[in-house]
């Protein structure tokens, strides 16, 4: 099954029938691509673990139609996360809630707690529509690329991570980027495990609680969870302003094989360095960063400096995600 044009509904009932059979779709988000099975049959979360690399430990995240279909999977729904599903689902946040007993264990891979978020990409609304027609409560769906790689946000980065034999529903680049914020409402707090495009202000105002950080978790879930990502093949390093600028000028017509990405106006001596401006504005930022990272692997740098994000919380996502693929050199 080639790249399908998700504005066909025949590619829509072709995908769900693939996900009936247990094979794995890559299918778009708002947020990124991903690739999806049915969450229930753990052959075919099975499979998607080894496509995409992903240690069996590291649990899946479920995409679901709406709050009521989240009843299926979590034990229960506390308050706060009662509130954010109003205020924020479908859209680009994430809720890990109790998970059911006997319910996606594989997905989840063997833990307590269940990841479940609605989207907002009407293609997945479409899908998920056309798989609860054939029995299907969920799709365990994580991002679309080998695990710890750049995230994809175009089919045609999915076929270059994956190749041609995997089937991808095609609805354009994702409007947002990055992933969704993560919010663990299991705990007598509310953890942020991942910041995304939903504002920590906006998630906090709604919940009526303060958010605290991963270093709330053990020792052992928040290392995990602030774990090397997002990397791609040539090391990035995170610079300061001006620290980048005297590189450049240190470097001089020297400069090779480097990519630049920042949002001062930079200049080189050298013709073979690729400089490339970053947005002022955080949303155009996150929507950029993982095509930018892929196109300067393509162009086949060794090394990529990128200006580090302004302090102001709407960069939280896009700060995130280039730490982490920072630490994961």
């Amino acid at each position: 099954m080639p790249i399908l044009d998700a504005s066909s509904q025949d590619a829509i009932e072709r995908a769900a029938d693939a996900l009936a059979a247990g094979e794995v779709v890559a299918i778009p988000t708002e947020t990124v691509y991903g690739l999806a099975v049915d969450a229930a049959q753990p052959q075919a979360v099975r499979r998607l673990f080894a496509l995409k690399e992903r240690p069996a430990a590291h649990p899946l995240p479920v995409l679901v139609a709406d709050a009521a279909a989240a009843q299926h999977f979590a034990a229960s729904v506390p308050p706060a996360a009662e509130k954010l599903m109003a205020a924020f689902w479908p859209g680009a946040l994430t809720l890990v809630l109790p998970r059911k007993e006997g319910v996606v264990e594989e997905a989840a891979g063997g833990q307590a707690n269940i990841a479940l978020r609605c989207s907002a990409h009407p293609v997945v609304q479409r899908l998920l529509a056309a798989c609860a027609a054939r029995g299907i409560a969920g799709l365990a769906c994580p991002s679309a690329n080998r695990f710890g790689r750049i995230s994809s946000t175009t089919a045609a980065h999915v076929a270059a991570e994956f190749g041609d034999e995997l089937p991808v529903l095609d609805g354009g680049a994702c409007s947002v980027g990055i992933e969704s914020s993560i919010v663990d409402c299991t705990k007598k707090m509310l953890v942020l495990l991942r910041p995304g495009a939903v504002a920590r202000e906006a998630i906090e105002r709604t919940a009526g609680a303060a958010l605290v950080g991963r270093d709330a978790l053990s020792k052992t879930a928040a290392e995990e969870a602030q774990s090397g990502h997002y990397a791609p093949r040539a090391k990035v390093r995170l610079m300061d302003g001006k620290m980048l600028k005297t590189a450049l000028e240190l470097l001089g017509a020297q400069a090779k094989n480097i990519a630049v990405w920042a949002r001062d106006p930079l200049k080189s001596a050298s013709s073979k360095l690729l400089l490339r401006r970053m947005p002022d504005d955080a949303e155009a930022a996150a929507h950029e960063l993982f095509a930018v990272l892929r196109s300067f692997d393509d162009a086949g740098v060794k090394l990529i400096w990128v200006q580090e994000p302004p302090a102001g919380s709407e960069w939280e996502g896009v700060r995130d995600r280039l730490r982490r693929a920072a630490a994961a050199q």
